[in-house]
């Protein structure tokens, strides 16, 4: 595709940002609102199947739905010239995936906040009856100053269309990062994105991927009967607490992981809470399955307290005057019922 070419007489692409097997990204002009956008242009043999073009439409609209502060929003999507095109915001900055590879790893410090990002987006997604189903670093995001924001919803598929015993043909997400479900082939479902997500909170902290495989096949198969390496095995300061967080996450039946991102949101930022303020102990909410912080008993509060001795001056004189009035309504009393001789 030829550069400074117009989609729709509309947007001019600059430069290409990214490629992958579905589609090429390119940073673009929005001519007629005159601003900088994203444009995702999917291949031409893609943009030609019918059936394709139409789940293409009710996915991007879905996605265009999507209004928060950590999803990339949609502003535009389209057909020109026989080819599929999606227009997003474009937000400056870099990929997780590339943020993973030129770090290492991240301390619990620094990748638990980003990855309570990534929870906020994706769990708004699921109280709209989104499934995400393709979570990976890959689409997420980060600006300059650390704000992170989810992107490429298109292969988003609404819940309310998903019957609990479907199965597909389909392997929705990526092998590297898809949950057991997805890669047997069943529905997906919000809990499938938060495996995803620990898959990638297991990368963040150790700087490896916790299946390695050569094929799709083989790492299918680990996702579905291998248990990854403990993260203290792999980093031995970890907490215990995140420890047994990640262990939940990556549980191989979906029944036992959190059943939201929003829900994996709130106990990262408790855990994360716990960590920065010495007043705040974790501890599990047995109703909920979630740690939630609650206040501590501290030394301060422990102490004894001074003794206010102007109030306890002022409560005994006010005891003394009122004791002092019954010998004088016993008088009143007696003067008006004299007592019979």
């Amino acid at each position: 595709m030829e550069q400074r070419r117009l989609l729709n007489e509309r947007y001019e692409l600059l430069e290409q940002l990214g490629k992958g097997g579905m589609a090429v990204v390119y940073r673009a002009r929005d001519k007629m609102l005159e601003r900088l956008v994203a444009v995702k242009v999917l291949r031409e043999d893609y943009s030609s199947d019918p059936a394709f073009q139409q789940r293409f439409r009710q996915e991007a609209k879905a996605a265009a739905n999507l209004s928060h502060p950590n999803i990339v929003t949609v502003h535009d999507f389209g057909l020109d010239s026989g080819q599929l095109f999606i227009v997003m915001e474009h937000v400056p900055g870099t990929d997780l995936k590339s943020l993973i590879r030129q770090r290492g790893r991240f301390t619990p410090e620094e990748g638990i906040p980003l990855l309570v990002q990534a929870c906020a987006g994706i769990g708004y997604a699921h109280r709209a009856g989104l499934v995400h189903c393709d979570v990976k670093p890959h689409n997420m995001l980060v600006t300059p100053d650390m704000r992170l924001k989810v992107g490429d919803f298109g292969i988003a598929r609404a819940l309310a269309s998903i019957q609990p015993d479907e199965q597909s043909d389909v392997v929705w997400g990526s092998p590297q990062y898809f949950a057991p479900e997805q890669a047997s082939g069943a529905a997906p479902a919000p809990a499938s994105d938060v495996y995803s997500l620990g898959i990638i909170m297991y990368e963040m902290l150790t700087g490896s991927l916790p299946f390695q495989g050569k094929t799709a096949a083989e790492l299918s198969q680990q996702h579905l009967e291998t248990v990854p390496p403990l993260l203290g095995e792999m980093v031995p300061d970890i907490n215990p607490d995140l420890e047994r967080i990640l262990a939940k996450v990556l549980s191989k039946e979906p029944s036992q992981r959190y059943r939201t991102a929003d829900q994996l949101g709130r106990v990262l930022m408790n855990f994360g809470n716990a960590k920065t303020a010495p007043a705040l102990a974790l501890t599990p909410d047995l109703e909920a399955g979630l740690p939630v912080t609650r206040p501590a008993r501290t030394a301060e509060a422990a102490a004894p307290q001074p003794v206010d001795w102007i109030s306890v001056g002022l409560g005994l004189l006010a005891l003394t005057s009122v004791l002092g009035l019954i010998p004088f309504w016993l008088w009143i009393y007696f003067v008006y019922n004299p007592p019979i001789r």
